[in-house]
């Protein structure tokens, strides 16, 4: 039972004391002894991500600085019996040494994961998320070990002559094994209902109870011993001629038997976990947690042993594991895989694990990391189809590479992993690649590259999706890959964000009380706004981000679209140990919406991922200061992209045609394979700007705004209008419409069309001659602008 403590008192020796102060939101816990050994756990207990000042009774002493101890402690600068205590989020039992430079005390507080839960109830979070947690991640890694292309041909037997820390992994693995609840409901099974054999056994017996013969029998009734007469009237005398029979013989029946293969399989099991761990507990030091987790579990299984059950099971001499027994029968089926998981989880290290396993002290944020690579690993298989993995740049077949004596799990912290293959989905080929710890570099000038347009970032998780047939980096360049980042934020207890849900007007006092709440949230631990900005971080600085995520311990989930879309967008997701089934399948409703919403080849994401290629495949954009109008017909007048058409009003006939087109507000252009014809494209259907040019010495300023729509005219149908044709009739033109009015921002422009891009082309292709010099073309604003001059 635990008792909350405004302040504790606690003795370390005989006339000597720790007081602990708890700050702000702090609290101090007590459990009693009996509890503390149950669990392997000190009695007294802080919080996880605390404060708290602690005070010796003798001034003399202080709290020994050994290594690592510093990073949990700060002695006063004025005297070295008090200080702070800070375990920020490590978790576990933090072991101090007291001392006054003669004695040395040592001193064990329990540091409380506190996260998981709303209400800081910390026998759930502590005792059963941190050991779901290590045991989730031993069971994938058994699972993965145990598929027929895993790595397990050769036999490898534990190696106690390794650093201690590496040990205690092992045993930290084995332990999340046998301490799950299946391992004694499994054992409970099988000594109420255990597999039995019938044998038969020889006993002797009344001849006169024997109601069937054998031919032993009948042997044994001529020639056996301790004979009794036989009445000369009995059947036996006057047929058989027998005169005596033996009084007892040798008689079978069949018992009931335990030692059978399947319970020596049993006892052998826990004969070797207790070597295991009796092994263990001789290489940790002596009054460690390590060494009272190994006692208990030393312990436990010692009683299993001695059950009775065991008494009359024999040794085995070969163990059936293709037994059906073992592998269907219930107890026996749950022993068998506990039996695989151990042999595998003995033989396991971990080089990330060093970040979570020492010396009794474990960093539960890493561990919350390490856990989710392993949900999301199971998420993402399911969905897509993985067949290439690297690590740290180098090529690998299995999570999981043979080191000596053992395996390895390559999984690390702050080193690159990644599984990549092809998965088809709404008939479209799609290259899918889920990083762990990937790096988006910010090297400078590095555009089209993938990387951060600032410093260089790593989220913990990224899904990267794109074409089949493109390989990543040219994706990269031609806007064609999204990625999605997720990353595991332990230390977020709760995510709410208020938000609002329409447009209004706030004013400035709405503004700073919001802040202030904000920042009330923040000091609760509720709302983590930098968090968040991570987020937007991520979103805005990766190159080709579609989302990103938090996934955190809490209870709720939270999403924000950036347009129309899910994506671009940002939230957070909640994904709580023990509740893993319902949480991941929130997150994986989502991915399946993320997915669909790639493959949609008319989203907005799609639109806007080729609008920005093209519009930066080119390089630096133009620089143009000009006067020009903002909007265009109500568009907004973009110059790289707004065309304008380049007409011709011969010299002879320029008052009179030039008066007819402004009197109209029409101008028409030759078809079909005329000389002087229009080559008509999309970018001419497209054209804002008619710019009419009334000599052919390189210079115009007539430019009038374009009006929606062209039309064809007939030869006949134009000279209707009043058109004189002072050449051949044409039989038809296409007309175009403006406006008569000048532009106001170009009226003081002389625009240099000879200087344009298409002119030149044109001059080149036909030569320059009176001809071509008149021919119409199109060019665009911006090229027409950078050539001109003012009046």
């Amino acid at each position: 039972m635990r008792v909350v403590r405004e302040v504790k008192r606690d003795k370390v020796a005989d006339n000597l004391f720790i007081t602990f102060h708890p700050i702000g939101r702090a609290k101090i816990f007590e459990i009693d002894a009996a509890e503390a050994e149950e669990f392997s756990e000190a009695p007294i207990q802080l919080m996880e991500s605390r404060r708290y000042e602690y005070e010796l009774s003798d001034k003399n002493y202080r709290i020994q600085e050994n290594e690592g101890s510093t990073d949990y402690f700060k002695a006063s600068r004025s005297t070295q019996s008090r200080g702070f205590i800070e375990p920020g989020n490590y978790v576990g039992t933090l072991e101090l040494c007291i001392t006054n430079g003669i004695e040395h005390f040592p001193y064990h507080l329990e540091v409380l994961a506190t996260k998981f839960d709303a209400n800081d109830d910390y026998d759930k979070s502590y005792r059963e998320n941190y050991r779901s947690m290590l045991e989730d991640i031993t069971e994938k890694c058994t699972e993965l070990l145990m598929q027929a292309n895993s790595p397990v041909n050769q036999y490898f037997e534990p190696d106690f002559g390794n650093k201690s820390k590496l040990i205690y992994q092992k045993f930290s693995f084995v332990k999340s094994v046998l301490n799950n609840p299946e391992f004694d409901e499994a054992l409970l099974k099988i000594f109420s209902t255990p597999k039995t054999t019938w044998t038969p056994k020889e006993e002797k017996v009344d001849v006169r109870s024997i109601k069937r013969f054998s031919n032993k029998n009948v042997k044994e009734l001529l020639k056996g011993t301790n004979r009794m007469p036989v009445p000369s009237n009995h059947s036996l005398a006057t047929k058989f001629n027998l005169n005596s029979i033996p009084t007892k013989i040798d008689s079978y029946k069949q018992e009931a038997s335990l030692d059978n293969a399947e319970n020596r399989f049993i006892k052998h099991a826990l004969q070797v976990y207790l070597q295991f761990c009796e092994r263990c507990n001789s290489k940790f030091k002596t009054g460690t947690k390590d060494q009272r987790e190994a006692t208990q579990l030393v312990q436990k299984l010692s009683n299993y042993l001695n059950h009775s059950f065991f008494k009359d099971i024999s040794r085995p001499t070969t163990l059936r594991l293709n037994s059906p027994t073992l592998q269907r029968k219930g107890g026996y089926r749950q022993q068998l895989k506990i039996w695989l998981m151990f042999d595998l989880a003995s033989k396991l290290t971990w080089s990330g694990g060093e970040d979570v396993y020492d010396a009794g002290k474990r960093d539960i944020a890493t561990l919350y990391e390490y856990w989710l690579f392993f949900v999301l690993y199971d998420l993402f298989k399911q969905k897509f189809s993985f067949s290439k993995l690297s690590h740290d740049d180098k090529g690998y077949k299995h999570l999981f590479e043979k080191v000596d004596n053992g395996l390895n799990l390559i999984i690390k912290s702050g080193k690159h992993t990644a599984l990549q293959g092809v998965t088809t989905i709404k008939n479209r080929k799609l290259n899918v690649k889920f990083s762990f710890n990937r790096t988006f570099s910010g090297h400078k000038d590095s555009y089209p590259k993938a990387g951060s347009w600032t410093t260089a970032m790593r989220p913990d998780y990224t899904l990267s999706v794109w074409p089949e047939h493109l390989d990543e980096t040219v994706a990269e360049q031609k806007e064609e890959i999204v990625h999605i980042h997720f990353d595991a934020k332990y230390k977020v207890h709760h995510f709410t964000v208020k938000t609002n849900s329409k447009d209004v007007k706030i004013n400035v006092d709405e503004e700073n009380d919001d802040l202030k709440e904000q920042k009330s949230l923040e000091r609760q631990g509720k709302f983590k706004n930098a968090d968040l900005l991570k987020m937007h971080a991520y979103k805005d600085a990766i190159r080709r981000t579609g989302g990103a995520y938090i996934l955190y311990p809490g209870t709720t989930k939270k999403q924000f679209k950036g347009f129309h879309e899910l994506i671009p967008g940002l939230g957070a997701f909640s994904l709580n140990p023990d509740n893993e089934k319902e949480d991941t399948k929130a997150l994986s409703e989502f991915i399946d919406k993320v997915i669909l919403e790639l493959v949609n080849r008319s989203s907005h994401r799609e639109n806007i991922a080729n609008k920005t290629y093209e519009i930066t495949k080119a390089g630096e954009g133009n620089k143009l200061f000009e006067p020009m109008p903002e909007y265009v017909n109500g568009e907004k007048l973009i110059p790289d992209e707004t065309f304008v058409l380049v007409g011709y009003v011969k010299n002879k006939l320029r008052n009179k045609r030039m008066g007819w087109f402004l009197e109209k507000g029409m101008y028409n252009f030759r078809m079909n394979d005329d000389e002087g014809a229009l080559n008509f494209t999309e970018k001419e259907a497209k054209a804002k700007f008619l710019l009419l040019r009334e000599s052919t010495d390189g210079f115009a300023t007539k430019l009038y705004k374009l009006k929606k729509g062209i039309k064809v005219f007939s030869g006949t149908k134009l000279e209707s209008r009043d058109y004189k044709h002072p050449d051949a009739k044409k039989d038809a033109y296409l007309i175009v419409s403006f406006d008569p009015k000048n532009i106001q921002e170009f009226e003081n422009t002389i625009f240099n069309y000879s200087e344009t891009k298409e002119y030149k082309e044109l001059i080149k292709e036909l030569g320059d001659t009176q001809s071509s010099r008149g021919r119409p073309f199109t060019t665009t604003l911006t090229s027409l602008l950078k050539n001109s001059k003012s009046k």
